[in-house]
């Protein structure tokens, strides 16, 4: 099976719209809550919807939500694995196949998520989160736009792993044995 210019042409620009829209819309909202929360201070958020979501900045030095925070010479390590992490990203989306476009889509959004943790990370020492998500008693980490395109996009993968893990199942269950 051949593939013409246009469809490998159609991979990398999906790739290069979701990393970029992710990286731009993250640093974005980083700024605003730089600017915007910030001065409010940890301990007084913006509500948004009482008991479910508030908007509130904190600064983490570790990856996403607020894990390894505490690891010596974290900054070194931490940008040294997102540099590592956005290669692999390049390396696997250069042997995804051409008409596999959630893939494409999700290795855009882990490759913006990556990108947009390590600006903060080199520019600032730290990562900044301001969403917080809670149900009654219980309040996830703050997290970031980063930190949501990249679960998004690992959901993605996962997702385009387990469609092909059932076809290839399906396959194998439906057909019949070869005889001897």
């Amino acid at each position: 099976m051949t593939s013409s210019p246009l469809t490998a042409r159609r991979k990398y620009t999906l790739f290069t719209i979701f990393a970029i829209v992710s990286l731009v819309l993250d640093q974005w909202t980083k700024i605003l809550a730089r600017r915007d929360l910030r001065p409010r201070g940890s301990y007084n958020p913006k509500v948004i919807i009482d008991g479910y979501f508030d908007l509130r900045y904190a600064e983490n030095p570790g990856v996403a939500f607020s894990m390894l925070q505490d690891i010596p010479g974290g900054r070194i390590w931490l940008t040294v694995l997102a540099i590592g992490a956005f290669l692999l990203v390049l390396y696997y989306l250069r042997k995804t196949p051409l008409e596999n476009t959630r893939l494409h889509v999700a290795l855009g959004l882990v490759g913006g998520g990556a990108i947009g943790n390590l600006v903060d990370r080199v520019m600032y020492g730290r990562v900044t989160d301001f969403i917080v998500w809670k149900y009654q008693r219980h309040e996830w980490p703050a997290f970031n736009i980063a930190d949501a395109a990249l679960c998004i996009g690992v959901g993605l993968m996962l997702l385009d792993m387990f469609i092909g893990w059932w076809a290839a199942r399906k396959t194998e269950t439906g057909t019949p044995p070869a005889k001897a």
